[in-house]
């Protein structure tokens, strides 16, 4: 399983109908949080998230409308009782800017707090992917991110196996997890009977930031693109000086990375009414472009190939 869940997808100002940038990443039960503007833990709420499993919170840059969740986030997840620590990984200053929030407020909670600040090219593990920060172009330091899961096995001949002379039963599972299995004095290795490895899932997420070369190199052959799309591109020279992305840019990234779907967001409150005109911009390049809206829930699915 993994899904994605669209909290907040307003630009620098928030609307009645869009929250400040928050994304959450649900893989396998594990919860990852994007960024975290104001209202995030409510949002988590309206869309039955849950937020007691999150481990991680990943800021790519520290412009208000992407971190001033994070107390709030923080106490209601102490007044839920929890324990376990919590990690806020960002770029440059994040350290600074959680010991800030220490400092200024009366937290009730009682579980550990930690802070990792991270430079492009630097990678998380986790168990069965990672994730790697990406650099990108905006006003203030900033990453985006790059969530890639580990290569999967290939498919399991079965009728192969037989044919070599393994019984069905264990045997079997011991081949499909790469053990090599003796059957009547002869080794069978599992490269006899499983196919190509199979690539797992990637989603990139930008953040606040101009198109950019790293961005399309780390989303190369991505699932999902979740790129800023500020404005509509009859307002390009605005979206130079304020080092956001238009809808058309953002297409273009991922045409050039020839990603299955990409996804806009960070949408000025001027398209509050009307998305039309970024959705237009965008699929006159990439076809397979849509809007983010706030709660949306997207699952990624495993491929075949």
């Amino acid at each position: 399983m993994l899904n994605v869940t669209f909290l907040g997808t307003a630009g620098s100002l928030p609307t009645p109908e869009r929250n400040p940038s928050a994304v959450l990443i649900n893989r396998e039960g594990e919860l990852m949080l994007f960024d975290c503007g104001e209202g995030t833990q409510r949002q988590m709420m309206c869309a039955r998230t849950g937020m007691m499993r999150l481990n991680y919170i990943f800021l790519t840059h520290l412009h208000a409308d992407h971190i001033l969740g994070i107390p709030g986030l923080l106490e209601t997840m102490a007044f839920q009782g929890r324990v376990e620590p919590l990690i806020i990984a960002g770029p440059v200053n994040t350290g600074r800017l959680v010991d800030a929030f220490k400092s200024v407020c009366y937290f009730s909670r009682n579980f550990e707090v930690r802070t990792l600040e991270l430079e492009p090219g630097d990678v998380v593990r986790m168990d069965g992917y990672q994730v790697e920060a990406v650099e990108t172009v905006h006003s203030v330091p900033s990453i985006g991110y790059c969530l890639r899961e580990d290569m999967r096995a290939g498919r399991f001949n079965r009728e192969a196996a037989v044919a070599l002379g393994v019984p069905p039963g264990p045997l079997f599972g011991k081949l499909q997890h790469g053990q090599s299995v003796e059957v009547d004095g002869k080794t069978i290795n599992p490269d006899q009977v499983m196919g190509q490895a199979r690539p797992g899932r990637k989603i990139v997420y930008t953040g606040d930031t101009r198109p950019c070369r790293s961005v399309e190199v780390a989303g190369s052959g991505a699932d999902m693109l979740i790129h800023d799309c500020a404005l509509a591109d009859d307002l390009a020279e605005w979206a130079r000086d304020t080092k956001h992305s238009t809808a058309g840019e953002a297409a273009g990234v991922a045409k050039r990375a020839n990603v299955r779907q990409l996804v806009l967001t960070h949408i000025s409150s001027r398209y509050s009414e009307d998305t039309s005109p970024l959705l237009r911009d965008a699929r006159a390049i990439f076809d397979r472009s849509i809007v983010a809206e706030d709660l949306m829930h997207l699952e990624i699915r495993l491929r075949d190939e």
